[in-house]
């Protein structure tokens, strides 16, 4: 009796050990999702910023352009107001094609291309594009890490006991997988 209870003690031990170190490993892989997702959001953040001056300098230039101009900065309205990374990723998408558009501008204003501050802004948005893309990756990789951990059987009893949630990735909209198409109205 006494050893079938040593038994028994020592296998309820073992599964409670499991049971933490399965929680504390999900708590990390879903706190490495947040954290992803806040460097995504500091990008964003930063590209954000950039949109209403680089609006200024190109709107200086080529004012007529109204229609690119616009565009940009209802897409930025949308962008800043998303939440969800699914939703947010459509919206960057189209945001990224529409200053993909409002960059190109610069060939039709040989004025706009030897501007130092439309330059000056070109630049920083790449530099924003280059982090934007890395945290973008190394989000989607937390999420996969995450979602693995969830689902894994056995720790899948323990996701599901306390309440673990599935994260989304950040995808591009479908229309923001074609290659970008860059048409110059004069």
């Amino acid at each position: 009796m006494t050893m079938a209870l040593i038994c028994i003690g020592a296998l309820l031990a073992l599964l409670a050990i499991w049971g933490i170190w399965a929680f504390n490993r999900l708590v990390r892989l879903r706190n490495q999702v947040n954290t992803a997702w806040a460097d995504i959001d500091v990008q964003l953040t930063r590209r954000h910023d950039l949109v209403p001056s680089l609006v200024a300098a190109v709107k200086a230039y080529a004012g007529h352009e109204s229609s690119v101009l616009q565009a940009v900065t209802e897409l930025r309205a949308q962008a800043v107001a998303q939440q969800g990374p699914a939703r947010l990723g459509e919206v960057e998408s189209s945001l990224e094609n529409a200053l993909g558009r409002l960059l190109a501008l610069k060939e039709a204003y040989p004025d706009l291309k030897a501007n130092e501050n439309f330059a000056q802004l070109q630049r920083d948005l790449v530099d924003v594009e280059e982090q934007l893309q890395y945290a973008r990756r190394f989000y989607n990789g937390a999420v996969r890490d995450y979602r693995d951990g969830i689902q894994r059987v056995p720790d899948v009893a323990i996701a599901r006991s306390f309440g673990f949630r599935e994260a989304e990735f950040f995808q591009a909209a479908d229309e923001g997988r074609a290659a970008v198409r860059v048409e110059m109205a004069r």
